[in-house]
């Protein structure tokens, strides 16, 4: 999956709060293990490094759709859902934000320790990705996050973000060993961020000339490889909006949870006794496991799983959300007893979904949609970040020192 891009990512502050955090662990940890049972762990690695998917991920597990905050609070969740389970998933997240980003040479090597792998060279690599994008590019954005993620079979990714407090914007930056031949040239898996008029990047293909004067002092040589593009551009306004949303794609998971025939269908696809709202959530996520990279280009639909913890497009519905959860996690388990093909409605759901989306070509009525998920939001436990008193720290964390050397 060789992409790079450019997405505007709102700068928010603030925290995620219990009610919602451990969800997002539950949920992030089930949807993570059903694409390693699936797909493998090259295959996790290749979406985390795809902005859409990634931004997707963060949607459906109900955090803010647009805002920067997706990158904090999954790779949060995936760390402590995955980290317990290492030895078994064969994957392993270092890093994080702040004094955990600087205990990420630490974190490599005892995982090396215990794996066999090289840990310095995995040191080396998760410094050279946080300097090029810290020093190599002058883009304005000033690194606070670095996660580096590792397979037991040495692949890795990283997932870090910088931000830029006079603009109040973020720039999320993705890399992925599989796609990474030569860190001097164009080497990103994706980049988001907004652009900003001219930046300086010395690792672009044409800043050759300035590339040979300082690999001349360092007594190095660059080779030349050329990334592909996606491009994430996400709006600053918080609501979701009918624009933001493919309502086709939208229509057909809302005719398979709400329509009578479809639905029964739809259920037994699954094995599951399944209600309209937990079966819409369902399908949204299983698209999340199984769908190609083209599916997620509209990551404001994955809202419409389990809302925004800002309350955009809707209250969390906790009720549905647990229920998402637990359907997942049988799933899950049933799979590790009676084989993966007990895991398999959910591949099942999203092909009928598609097929629905293709065959029917159903239209969302956005609005009326929206109507829907608040009339029916209070009986689903519906929460907000805004229901109780909280402390949002100021914006603008000061640079790491892993970055600064």
């Amino acid at each position: 999956m060789k992409r790079s891009g450019i997405a505007d990512l709102p700068l928010h502050g603030g925290r995620v709060q219990a009610w919602l955090a451990t969800r997002m662990t539950s949920l992030g940890t089930a949807i993570s293990e059903s694409v390693l049972l699936h797909y493998g762990r090259s295959e996790l690695l290749s979406r985390l490094s795809d902005p859409f998917w990634f931004q997707a991920l963060g949607a459906v597990m109900g955090m803010d759709w647009h805002s920067s905050g997706i990158t904090t609070s999954v790779m949060g969740a995936l760390k402590r859902g995955l980290n317990p389970r290492a030895h078994e998933l064969g994957i392993q997240i270092c890093g994080g934000r702040g004094r955990h980003s600087r205990n990420t040479p630490a974190e490599l090597r005892a995982l090396a320790g215990r794996s066999g792998l090289d840990g310095e060279a995995l040191v080396k690599t998760s410094r050279l990705t946080a300097r090029i994008d810290n020093n190599a590019i002058a883009d304005g954005f000033q690194i606070y996050l670095h996660n580096f993620i590792v397979s037991a079979d040495g692949e890795w990714a990283v997932v870090q973000q910088g931000m830029n407090p006079a603009s109040r914007l973020a720039r999320r930056y993705h890399w992925h060993s599989a796609t990474v031949r030569d860190f001097t040239c164009e080497p990103h898996t994706a980049i988001v961020g907004e652009r900003g008029g001219v930046i300086q990047n010395l690792v672009d293909h044409r800043a050759g000339p300035a590339q040979d004067a300082m690999l001349t002092i360092a007594r190095d040589d660059p080779a030349a490889t050329l990334a592909e593009a996606r491009k994430l551009v996400m709006p600053r306004h918080h609501d979701v909006r009918q624009g933001d949303v493919d309502l086709k794609r939208l229509g057909a998971v809302l005719a398979v949870a709400h329509e009578r025939e479809l639905r029964d269908f739809a259920s037994l696809l699954l094995v599951e006794n399944l209600g309209p709202r937990t079966l819409q959530s369902m399908a949204l996520i299983a698209e999340v496991v199984h769908g190609t990279a083209t599916r997620f280009d509209d990551p404001a639909r994955f809202s419409f799983a389990h809302g925004g913890k800002d309350g955009h497009p809707f209250p969390v519905p906790l009720a549905t959300y647990d229920q998402s959860i637990d359907v997942l996690r049988r799933s899950l388990d049933a799979a590790k007893v009676e084989g993966a093909e007990k895991a398999g409605g959910m591949g099942r759901l999203d092909r009928f979904v598609r097929a629905v989306e293709a065959r029917c070509a159903p239209e969302a009525n956005f609005d009326a949609a929206l109507a829907h998920e608040h009339a029916i939001s209070a009986s689903l436990g519906g929460r907000t970040v805004f229901d109780a008193n909280r402390r949002t720290p100021t914006v603008g964390a000061r640079q790491l020192g892993l970055f600064e050397r």
